[in-house]
């Protein structure tokens, strides 16, 4: 006979966030009956502002060096600050909440430092430890089988610990990505995100066309193939991030290297080597599939544990070939990019030192200018391409959102944000949805206090949105790359958001509901996508204007990805995962916050986005899973 599940624990999860350290109160949960989903939006900025953890000056992105300093040795963690030990024992059943702090992530300077961002994201350079090249330090777990979420908020002073550690947050925002899953215009559906974007071009009246996603006559899915874990040596992590699917094959990067598997049965198409481990790699991809990844030019040493985030290679995923690589230097040094995009034909980047941008065949469109008092921090692609533009000095920095044409580079239209911002995310470029932690008043480290809704043509702000953090559980970085966010989506002039987890209706159950805003006017349409009791869901990319969702599932059930009708918030199963406890554990190994989900055509694939050596030793690792139906 089934035993009951234990009832989660009450002390809060061990979670990480995203953005900077909140220096704030403890923060009151919700009410257990959820948010107030029929809620109007607050004008202005409407939350307190809460005072801002101190930073330290930045350097001028000219001056940026090219080995920052390192911080304190372990998790990272302020000086005089205890490092806290992550669990040892998972809890509980895993009922579908808050998970924990991302999977082996990178240490990072501490906000402000100067260099800040260099040498990439997930780049060895930051805390590291002689071994190898890979920070020498016990990481937070990722979710595991059988462990609760508890639904709840960090406390303010766990928040202020883990942020610093984990500010830097996941690549799932980062990527995953069908290659060609085809809209109807005959274009790409390049947006096809854990991240959100547009998943289809806009048809200037607030909608999109129909989704190519079927439900097919049995949705009952199998287990594919299993790509295990890659070998790492001496207690190191290392950025395995990218993830692609075309018609042919579900294309991973691994150590040091791009893999594509045969989709249905997990057999190797082909391999392409690089020199170093990749730090970034883009979201999206051309018409004839090629896309482009930022990777380090050697294998980290003992002797010299960084290289640089300094390589871009343009990838082609259906030959399986590196077509190109290059590099951008200011003066004699090489710049360590941040952030990695493509728009059209254009390849573009950027970092702390300014953004460049090449042809897909090679060509240099344009590089950072020293005389510039401005520098392009990053970029947004897909649809349009978006600049995330730093002008002023520390103390007075503005950001400028500017709409370039990714051909020259000239500028479209530009809105300039409030002095004060010191961060953005482009969470869509067509309709443009940017999205800030405004006077780090979130709360909860996601990084989003409000989303701004921009007239690409114009520059004009069309709408503001205040998705309060207790109540919303979307999430962006925005610190060095611009473009990732995740748990949210936007198609049909409509930004697809979940909401935090609340008590459900059984007995320790948690759940939650996918509600839409109207980009023109602010305000909720009244839409809602219930996830079911014990079920948690979270939008993955748009298809046409349906919305493709992931229902991450409870103790005792496997998960489901779910299409939801644009007009009249139909739910229909695309896929259900076997419930079975063997395949549960590798399904709930990963979740939608730190691991990078793919669904197209019957298929979903999920997959880390770090490879670590375990403090704990579990049956099987996994770098990636492919689930498919009949």
């Amino acid at each position: 006979m089934t035993q009951p599940p234990p009832p989660p624990p009450q002390q809060p999860p061990q979670g990480g966030g995203f953005g900077p350290p909140q220096d704030q109160p403890p923060q009151t949960p919700p009410p257990a009956a959820g948010p107030d989903l029929g809620k109007s939006p607050q004008p202005g900025y409407g939350y307190p502002q809460a005072p801002q953890a101190p930073q330290a000056p930045q350097t001028p992105p000219s001056a940026a060096p090219q080995n920052p300093p390192q911080p304190p040795a372990g998790y990272g963690y302020p000086q005089g600050a205890p490092a806290p030990q992550p669990p040892q024992t998972p809890p509980g059943y895993g009922y579908p909440g808050q998970q924990p702090g991302p999977y082996g992530q990178p240490q990072q300077a501490p906000y402000g430092q100067p260099g800040y961002g260099q040498p990439g994201f997930g780049q060895p350079g930051y805390g590291q430890q002689p071994g190898y090249g890979y920070p020498q330090q016990t990481m937070p777990h990722p979710p595991q089988a059988g462990q609760p979420g508890g639904g709840k908020k960090l406390n303010a002073q766990m928040l202020i610990i883990v942020a610093a550690v984990v500010a830097i947050a996941l690549i799932i925002g980062g990527g995953v990505w069908y290659a060609s899953s085809g809209k109807d215009d005959g274009k790409k559906d390049d947006t096809a995100s854990s991240s959100g974007g547009t998943g289809g071009t806009d048809d200037g009246n607030g909608g999109t066309a129909s989704g190519k996603e079927k439900a097919p006559s049995d949705p009952s899915a199998k287990v594919l193939f299993q790509v295990p874990a890659p070998e790492v040596k001496n207690d190191s992590t290392v950025v395995v991030s990218g993830s692609w699917l075309t018609d042919k094959a579900y294309v991973k990067s691994g150590i040091a290297r791009i893999v594509g598997y045969d989709r249905d049965k997990g057999g190797e198409l082909w391999k392409i080597p690089l020199a170093g481990p990749v730090c970034q790699a883009s979201r999206h991809v051309t018409d004839d599939n090629l896309t482009a990844v930022l990777y380090q030019p050697a294998m980290p040493t003992k002797a010299d544990p960084s290289h640089g985030c300094s390589q871009i290679a343009l990838i082609d995923l259906d030959a399986g070939k590196r077509l190109w690589t290059k590099t951008v230097k200011t003066g004699d040094q090489l710049i360590n990019f941040d952030n990695i995009t493509l728009s059209g034909k254009t390849v573009a980047v950027g970092s702390t030192s300014g953004g460049a941008a090449f042809d897909v065949s090679g060509k240099l469109l344009w590089s950072p200018k020293p005389a510039d008092s401005c520098y392009d921090a990053g970029y947004g692609g897909g649809d349009k391409l978006v600049a995330v533009r730093k002008c002023g000095s520390y103390d007075q920095r503005q950001l400028h959102i500017q709409t370039i044409d990714p051909k020259s580079g000239k500028v479209i239209s530009e809105y300039k944000m409030t002095e004060g911002i010191e961060y953005a995310s482009i969470v869509s470029t067509n309709p443009l949805v940017v999205a800030a932690d405004v006077g780090d008043s979130a709360g909860d480290g996601s990084g989003i206090s409000d989303f701004f809704s921009i007239d690409g043509k114009t520059g004009k702000l069309r709408t503001r949105i205040s998705a309060p953090g207790e109540q919303f559980a979307a999430r962006c970085e925005g610190i060095t790359r611009v473009e990732a966010c995740n748990l949210l989506a936007v198609g049909n002039d409509r930004l697809y958001l979940p909401t935090e987890e609340h008590d459900g209706t059984g007995k320790y159950s948690q759940t939650n509901e996918i509600v839409a805003f109207d980009l023109a006017t602010g305000k909720q349409t009244g839409q809602r996508a219930d996830a079911g009791d014990g079920y948690t869901i979270s939008p993955l990319r748009m298809d046409g204007g349906n919305l493709i969702a992931y229902k991450r599932p409870p103790y005792d059930k496997g998960g489901q990805v779910v299409s939801i009708s644009g007009t009249g918030f139909k739910e229909t199963t695309l896929l259900q995962n076997p419930a079975t406890d063997a395949v549960r554990d590798v399904e709930t190994s990963m979740s939608p916050e730190y691991s990078e989900f793919l669904y197209a055509d019957g298929h979903l694939f999920m997959s880390k986005v770090y490879a670590s050596k375990r403090s704990t030793v579990r049956d099987k690792e996994y770098l990636a899973v492919g689930f498919g139906t009949s």
